[in-house]
């Protein structure tokens, strides 16, 4: 448990660029939806019977208070490799289903139990759906609202309601959090008007 969870505050370290360290980290709201599936899967492998079942409801309180104020369930039956980074929480539904390291979460993803099975380096991006006895290869991007039916080979980008858009290069691009340069912001207006138009 504390070795992936290691590799998860790792990975949630290099995400955003203006909090790192770990206790910034620990102050993120989607860093208890984490730390909840690490225990509760953790609690369903220990195997003393009177210790059991004390972690098994101290872990069943925790999954409900995430629920409830964050918005998260990723179920204790899940195999989930170290790297798990959920970016953005709220509406997020993993059921128990086996993936791989280095997992990115967007915020509305689902990924069912019917799945059969999710690779290294995913990225789902918000909303994504995984129905269906789907089974998803290693560097796979999975864009945002796009429902996957059908198995996605490795180094593929697929999107579309169905997904059928399959593009090579499934390694997703970074877009860590950073903070915005006020001068340049200033310089080009959002609306697309020109500098001496705006300042008019």
């Amino acid at each position: 448990m504390f070795d992936n969870l290691r590799a998860d505050f790792r990975v949630a370290q290099a995400d955003r660029v203006m909090e790192s360290g770990w206790f910034k980290v620990l102050l993120r709201v989607e860093t208890p939806a984490v730390i909840c599936y690490r225990f509760s899967h953790y609690a369903l492998q220990v195997r003393i019977p009177v210790v059991r079942q004390i972690l098994l409801i101290l872990s069943l309180i925790l999954q409900r208070f995430v629920q409830m104020f964050i918005g998260v369930f990723i179920s204790p039956d899940a195999e989930i490799g170290p790297g798990l980074l959920v970016h953005t929480p709220y509406g997020i539904l993993v059921g128990p289903v086996r993936i791989g390291s280095n997992c990115t979460i967007q915020n509305g993803v689902v990924i069912t139990a019917s799945a059969r099975g999710i690779g290294d380096n995913v990225y789902f991006g918000p909303g994504a759906k995984v129905m269906g006895e789907a089974k998803i290869g290693n560097n796979v991007t999975v864009m945002a609202n796009s429902v996957v039916l059908t198995d996605v080979p490795d180094n593929t980008t697929v999107m579309g309601v169905p997904a059928r858009i399959r593009l090579p290069r499934g390694l997703p691009r970074r877009f860590k959090w950073q903070t915005v340069d006020e001068k340049s912001a200033a310089q080009q207006p959002a609306n697309g008007q020109s500098v001496s138009k705006a300042k008019a």
